[in-house]
């Protein structure tokens, strides 16, 4: 899917849109500051820790794009990414989009089941990947460092990115069993940009650590692409380790992260487990995917000076937030989003327009009427990739549906207040899982008559899976899980607790209530 003319036109008429691409921002740094430190490896790195300046990172970025282009790759066609947050994924990102090509990226949990469903989906031609590649039999592949450590391939040809091009093809888990695709190009990952990088006030001087996986919003809109505007430094992390997370942050001078809600609160209930970590450089951290609990927020406030800002994202597009520059009572900026275009709302949230919509259809503009947010502006997508959705995202007026229940708070209507997540999605540190996909599967289950599977809150992660079971047989959780690992399913997607019922609670139209569950 693409934008059409008349949005461009509406857009970059209003300066919300710009010529600029990611291509352009990164040669801006190259050639200003090409011995400043640029990109630096996690220490735990399975092979040399690298610590790139802009200069080397350009180089390594051409280098790169000349051994994709050796192997056919050019403009429009799609290469799959496979890698842990590192240097390695960065300059293949880059890459990818020097030569005009679209980036699919997976996160390094996915297994054959998952690669095998939406290799063929993206239209991928190969797949960069590590040493050990989990794409199935026939996938054509190049990997870290076999094939492009040392490369050299033909030089990458020169040219200008059309802003419209697409970019990035992510995907997300919903109610739906297979992900859906959602292209992006650098028109609206630039416009998410913007927002994410003005609620941290971002500077080149920042340190920046990623412990988010560079497939979705947070990682690549939340820091990748901040990172790249603002010329910072980009310490990478990944899987996550809690004691390397705290070591990079004192060892890097890290100012600025991202968490998840439960780890947060996690820090601040087991003090102990800071008292030996100076985090004194550390001035906000951003967090969300689920709601922030007000005394977590001001917990950190008050005990180590440290702003927690509150992200509302999706990879579709939905960008609310609240900040202390516009928010600075930590309780309220825990509770609430500033209403777009209601007084003292960031001048950024402006551009993004807001509607609540019923389950009659009509806009909802009194309080505490809860509705589903609706929205339209530069950060929302131009649609799902063809043959992945079943459904048009839009409804008749073009506003995007989130399926995310909101209510309009605050004397002066000037808040948004999450009320629920109408999608059916459990996250576990950071990543999607949909219920419907593992539902799907162990419905083959000889030993499970029906099944729901949902998420249950966890002080490090904010979720794990939880498998609820009508049984027919004998049924444990190691029986359960075995089952899904000969689908094999990544293993984050597991269920890590199952629970045994006579029967699962159901509304008068057969439809599971999941609020129900007693996990």
């Amino acid at each position: 899917m693409t934008h059409s003319a008349e949005r461009i036109a509406r857009y970059t008429a209003r300066g919300w849109w710009t010529g600029d691409t990611m291509d352009r921002l990164l040669a801006t740094h190259v050639a200003a500051r090409p011995g400043d430190l640029a990109i630096v490896d996690p220490p735990d790195k399975d092979g040399p820790v690298k610590r790139l300046t802009w200069g080397r990172l350009g180089a390594e970025v051409e280098r790169v794009a000349g051994v994709l282009h050796a192997h056919g790759v050019g403009p429009g066609d799609v290469v799959a990414v496979q890698l842990p947050n590192g240097v390695e994924l960065a300059v293949s990102f880059l890459a990818i989009v020097r030569l005009g090509a679209t980036v699919t990226p997976f996160p390094v949990q996915y297994r054959a089941y998952e690669l095998a469903q939406l290799l063929p989906l993206s239209g991928a031609r190969l797949l960069v990947t590590g040493r050990e590649s989990r794409a199935p039999e026939g996938t054509p592949t190049l990997s870290w460092p076999d094939d492009l450590e040392a490369a050299a391939g033909a030089e990458a040809p020169r040219r200008e990115a059309d802003p419209a091009e697409r970019v990035t093809i992510c995907w997300t888990s919903g109610t739906e069993a297979v992900p859906k695709g959602v292209p992006r190009c650098h028109y609206d990952w630039l416009a998410v940009e913007a927002i994410c990088t003005a609620a941290a006030g971002l500077t080149a001087r920042d340190v920046i650590l990623n412990p988010f996986p560079m497939v979705n919003m947070a990682g690549i809109g939340g820091v990748f692409l901040p990172w790249l505007r603002t010329g910072a430094l980009l310490v990478q992390h990944q899987p996550f380790d809690l004691p390397a997370y705290l070591a990079q942050i004192a060892a890097e001078r890290v100012t600025y992260t991202l968490a998840p809600p439960a780890l947060l609160t996690l820090l601040l209930r087991q003090e102990a487990i800071l008292a030996g970590t100076d985090i004194s450089s550390l001035t906000r951290i951003g967090s969300g995917s689920a709601p922030l609990p007000p005394p977590m927020v001001r917990g950190w406030q008050d005990r180590h000076g440290i702003a927690i800002i509150n992200f509302f994202g999706s990879n579709e597009g939905v960008a609310l937030l609240s900040d202390p520059a516009h928010m600075p009572d930590p309780e309220v900026r825990a509770r609430y989003f500033p209403r777009p275009g209601a007084p003292g709302a960031p001048e950024l949230l402006d551009r993004v327009s807001t509607r609540l919509v019923g389950q009659d259809g009509k806009e909802i503009t009194e309080p505490r009427v809860p509705g589903e947010l609706r929205l339209s502006g530069p950060t929302v997508f131009a649609g799902y990739l063809p043959g992945t959705a079943a459904a048009d995202p839009f409804d008749e007026d073009g506003y995007l549906r989130t399926g995310d229940l909101f209510e309009i708070a605050g004397e002066r209507g000037q808040y948004l207040r999450f009320v629920d997540r109408a999608r059916d999605i459990v996250i576990r540190g950071g990543m999607n899982i949909a219920p419907a996909e593992l539902e799907a599967l162990l419905a083959g289950h000889p030993s499970i008559a029906e099944v729901a599977v949902a998420g249950y809150p966890d002080d490090v992660l904010g979720e794990r899976v939880c498998a609820v079971v009508v049984p027919r047989g004998e049924i444990d959780l190691e029986s359960v899980v075995a089952f899904l690992r000969d689908k094999g399913i990544a293993s984050y997607k597991l269920p890590e607790r199952l629970e045994i019922v006579e029967a699962l609670p159901r509304n008068p139209v057969g439809k599971v209530l999941k609020r129900e569950l007693k996990l």
